[in-house]
């Protein structure tokens, strides 16, 4: 008897726990605008409100005509947009839920990486004969070095 008692309680707890997990995941992805993030729109970077100065900058940097959020800061491939869109929205995430996150905001190493390539991808015409590659075949130099202020503009107006 007490194992058709457990086997009852198991019944129901564990769609239930499920129940509950699938509808606070929907719950915070909706309420967090996450539909939005599949977009290629910039505007959906800013319902982060730290984002705000970050946005407000590309909106007067030299490169707000020709490239949004994902040109500079996702990889070119379809596996390896998706992967780091992914990767970033959970670390996004999990920063402002826990409010943890430095001010200002600082780039990762492995999206260093992806900003770069697509410097070099973009402006290859430019900076093949500038740009030569270490004994890692990884340029000499950092773009943002010396263009900072390119993809987001100048701090302030």
């Amino acid at each position: 008897m007490i194992q058709s008692r457990q086997k009852q309680i198991l019944y129901w707890m564990v769609p239930l726990s499920i129940g509950i997990l699938i509808g606070v995941a929907s719950f915070t992805f909706d309420h967090a605008e996450g539909a939005s993030y599949l977009s290629n729109d910039p505007r959906s970077c800013v319902n982060c409100h730290v984002m705000r100065d970050v946005y407000d900058g590309w909106t007067r940097s030299s490169h707000h005509a020709v490239a949004v959020c994902n040109d500079c800061h996702t990889p070119r491939d379809f596996f390896g947009k998706w992967y780091t869109k992914a990767e970033n929205g959970f670390w996004h995430s999990t920063k402002f839920t826990l409010q943890n996150w430095h001010e200002p905001i600082r780039i990762r190493e492995s999206n260093s990486r992806v900003l770069q390539n697509n410097c070099l991808y973009c402006h290859q015409d430019f900076v093949h004969d500038t740009l030569r590659p270490d004994s890692e075949g990884q340029a000499s130099l950092s773009c943002v070095t010396c263009h900072i202020q390119v993809g987001h503009g100048p701090a302030k107006p």
